[in-house]
Formats: C-alpha cells, structure tokens, sequence
C-alpha cells in the first residue's frame, strides 16, 4: 500500500515542502496538513504500517528519522534534534520507540 492510498498526493506534497527547510518540523501541523488528522483510526494504523520500514511492531528512532521519506520520497531527513523531538512526544511509555498505539494517540493530540 502506498501513502497516496490514504492521503491525497497534493496534502503530502504540500505538507513535506512545509517542512523543507532544517530544524521546521513541527508533528502537530505536519499530520494536520497531511491530512492524517482527519482520518479514521483504521487509515492511521494503515500510515503506522508503512513508516514501521522494518516492520517490527514499532517505529523506531532511526525510522522517525525518515518520517517525511515515508510520505514521499524526495522529503528531508529530520535532523537529530527533530527526531528526538518527535519520539519524546510519541513515546508514552519510556521505551525508546513508537508503538501502533502511541502513533494513534500522536496524531490524535496534533
């Protein structure tokens, strides 16, 4: 399945080139711009899916890393301060990684 299965291909291009520049990545306003924020918990459990590259039930730091690679592939790299941003927000429970779960309540709270 690919990102634009659920989400419009011009809400993803507008979203990533929000975010180009480094150090701007900001998760509340990218999954509202995407268009992620309005869609149903089964659609959001299908975007964990894809971004969880390795498919180990989680997404990890070096996968948030290339978040906005999941969404299209010419997007940045989120540098080490935004990941580390994005997985404290995430990471409800201290484990280092983002479950299915976590992701849930991530996009919900944008």
């Amino acid at each position: 399945m690919a990102m634009t299965d659920l989400l419009s291909a011009e809400e993803i291009k507008a979203a990533v080139g929000a975010f180009s520049a480094a150090e701007s990545f900001c998760h509340k306003k990218f999954f509202e711009m995407v268009g992620l924020k309005k869609k149903s918990q089964e659609d959001v459990k299908k975007v964990f899916h894809i971004l969880d590259k390795d498919q180990s039930g989680f997404i990890e730091e070096d996968e948030l890393k290339f978040l906005l690679k999941g969404f299209t592939p010419n997007g940045r790299d989120l540098s080490d301060k935004e990941t580390k941003t994005l997985l404290a927000a995430g990471d409800k429970d201290g484990d280092g990684k983002i479950g299915i779960d976590e992701f849930i309540t991530l996009v919900a709270e944008s």
